[in-house]
């Protein structure tokens, strides 16, 4: 049985995925990550020193721009599936310097692409049976919707941010390596995910510690852009389901069935740090969090509504997401007030120097 490989898995999903994979599957993991500020080792290493997976995990600190790195570690590893999570996201950071979202998503797709064409030209016919890259990505690629309406896998593209633009070209890029050189292929569009990991600079994460902080919760508008959320969990079972059952060349929509306002969604992380702060001994500076909430100007190009239409993958490979919006916004506040010092490390990048410091 050949190796997995996971790219950006020292990212939030990455890591969630890398866990689950451990846990649920046979085959050895090798996470492939260049360790940017949002990729932590740190949430990884629990795994080097647990003696069950310790022998299955391998970690590569390399960037998927760099060929022979690729071209290396296929080999190396022997590895026979990739999911390909390495990407530029935060969308403020794409429209403050695009460069890079072109650099890390177009580039390093096509980089990682086309070493895995010239290597699964190499394996056997019954090995390449086996092969599949999977592609993640998102449902910005989409575009804005109305107040109805769901996005489904036949909707036309029509990215507004620099972050989707490079997204939806990655998108591109894996669909024609399918129908040109005949690489197993499948991608995945998924809607906004939350949960552990998750770096502090996303909506939920940076609400939650700012809460703790006693700093201004800032909304963008209005507060009533709307989004679909995914628990992080969910989108990792999901991805294993497609990862075995999906057919090469087909795109797959995953959402979590929860639109919500990210008003709303602030609100919630209020009443539920006010509530469970006590159960772990801390002190909120200002109470009720809600008085920090502070409407602030609108981003550049801020999509009003996001909504997945999952029924392909419900009705073809009977996936659904099993976590509601309650338990798993519980679930991720308990999670950020548990860690505090891992969001203290991460946010201050000492994770990442100390490691790179032995690499």
């Amino acid at each position: 049985m050949g190796s997995i490989l996971i790219t950006g898995g020292a990212g939030f999903i990455g890591t969630n995925f890398v866990q689950q994979w451990l846990k649920q599957e046979d085959s050895d993991v090798v996470v492939f990550d260049k360790l940017t500020y949002a990729g932590n080792y740190s949430s990884l290493k629990p795994l080097t020193e647990n003696e069950k997976t310790a022998k299955r995990f391998f970690f590569v600190h390399a960037d998927i721009c760099d060929a022979l790195a690729v071209a290396e570690t296929l080999r190396k590893y022997d590895v026979e599936k990739i999911v390909h999570f390495a990407a530029e996201s935060h969308v403020d950071r794409s429209i403050d310097g695009p460069a890079v979202f072109v650099r890390t998503n177009v580039l390093g797709t096509f980089t990682l692409l086309e070493e895995c064409r010239k290597y699964y030209g190499e394996l056997s016919v019954e090995r390449q049976k086996f092969f599949r890259f999977l592609h993640v990505s998102t449902d910005e690629v989409y575009g804005s919707l109305g107040d109805t309406g769901k996005f489904c896998e036949e909707t036309p593209y029509d990215p507004r941010s620099p972050y989707s633009a490079s997204k939806a070209s990655s998108d591109f890029f894996v669909n024609a390596y399918f129908h040109t050189y005949g690489l197993p292929v499948v991608t995945t569009n998924c809607s906004n995910n939350y949960g552990p990991f998750q770096f502090p600079e996303k909506l939920i994460p940076l609400m939650i510690l700012n809460c703790l902080e006693g700093k201004p919760l800032p909304v963008y508008g209005d507060g009533l852009n709307v989004r679909d959320w995914l628990y992080v969990e969910d989108h990792c079972t999901a991805i294993r389901t497609v990862l075995k059952n999906g057919l090469c060349g087909e795109s797959y929509n995953l959402g979590g069935n929860c639109e919500t306002t990210n008003i709303h969604i602030v609100k919630t992380i209020c009443r539920l740090v006010d509530k469970l702060a006590s159960e772990y001994g801390i002190s909120l500076p200002k109470f009720p969090c809600e008085s920090l909430i502070t409407y602030v100007k609108d981003r550049p190009g801020h999509d009003r509504r996001y909504a997945m239409d999952i029924s392909k993958v419900e009705s073809q490979l009977r996936w659904s997401p099993s976590m509601t919006f309650e338990e798993g916004m519980e679930k991720t506040v308990r999670w950020y007030l548990e860690n505090q010092q891992w969001c203290s490390e991460i946010t201050q990048g000492r994770y990442q120097r100390q490691r790179l410091g032995n690499l």
